[in-house]
């Protein structure tokens, strides 16, 4: 039996599979915010509490917004901050008496995805958050990779390529930075956009919502993030060359996006033929914490490289 925890900002879940794939027990609970020992409190007790419930034992991954630093060991990069510079991993090993693996929430999506979703045989897949941020997630030929750095994937933080002058400096990123992709691509970004151009400040699901109906300025600021993500993501084709692109996160609802990438990219790609299929998750907003669950293999492996 295989264990998955996605450990969000403002929910935890858990999750229980056959080596099928089979979902066997789920159950959500929120999230104690800005408490690190409660944390690892609840992770422990929903663990347990499956475990009681299905009379079996199993291996455990743990999905977070963030990853563990190769160099400290510590937690960095989290959205949920009070992870930050905490031994996530090792506490919530001894509290579980067993081996655990954590790996960044946007990697679990990805190996949910290229593991039994709709990326399930190709080679090489990259898996696309679009949501509250940006990320992304690297599996090749079944395995998630990490990278030296632990970074592997995170397209959301590099630049917006070939900007247009008044898209440059870019909005300000919690980076630190100026013009990352994720300041144009994510749903706030997208509100943001669509208020700069004389909108009011609604939701990006409002957005397209008015765009559905014929609302022009809702239109041209959905016409503008379909461009910016082309561009975003034909860099990472030239890049990566992924078999499949798997786009995740509240916007991959949009039906518009499929058809928009098919016809915006090629021009941009560095080939002379495009074969990359850009497809929406077959497990939605599931595929996170079953891909925490995909981090074991069924001979208790961790499917990952890098951070072990």
């Amino acid at each position: 039996m295989r264990i998955g925890v996605d450990l969000g900002g403002t929910k935890i879940e858990a999750i229980a599979l056959d080596e099928a794939g089979r979902e066997l027990y789920r159950r959500r609970v929120p999230s104690p915010r800005d408490d690190y020992g409660a944390t690892i409190a609840t992770v422990t007790e929903l663990v347990r509490s499956l475990e009681a419930e299905l009379e079996a034992r199993g291996s455990v991954g743990i999905g977070i917004p963030g990853t563990i630093s190769p160099a400290s060991g510590l937690v960095k990069n989290a959205n949920s901050t009070w992870l930050i510079g905490q031994p996530l991993h090792r506490d919530l090993a001894t509290a579980l008496a067993r081996p655990v693996r954590v790996q960044n929430d946007a990697n679990c999506f990805a190996l949910s995805e290229a593991t039994d979703g709709a990326a399930a045989g190709a080679a090489v897949v990259f898996g696309v958050i679009l949501g509250t941020g940006v990320g992304g997630g690297v599996v090749v030929r079944g395995r998630s990779i990490i990278g030296q750095n632990a970074i592997a994937g995170e397209w959301g933080h590099s630049p917006l390529p070939w900007p247009r002058d008044e898209e440059r400096p870019g909005p300000q990123c919690y980076c630190g930075k100026r013009g990352c992709i994720e300041t144009f691509l994510s749903g706030p970004g997208l509100t943001q956009d669509y208020a700069a151009a004389g909108g009011e400040t609604i939701t990006a699901k409002e957005i397209a919502e008015r765009a559905a109906t014929g609302d022009s300025g809702a239109e041209a600021a959905l016409r503008r993030y379909e461009d910016r993500l082309a561009r975003g993501l034909a860099q990472v084709v030239n890049l990566l060359d992924p078999d499949v692109i798997v786009l995740g996160g509240g916007l991959s609802n949009l039906d518009r996006l499929y058809r928009s990438l098919s016809e915006a990219m090629p021009p941009l790609i560095f080939s002379d033929e495009i074969t990359t299929s850009i497809r929406p998750p077959r497990h939605g907003d599931s595929s996170g914490v079953r891909g925490a669950a995909w981090l074991w293999d069924k001979e208790g492996l961790a499917t990952a490289d890098g951070v072990r």
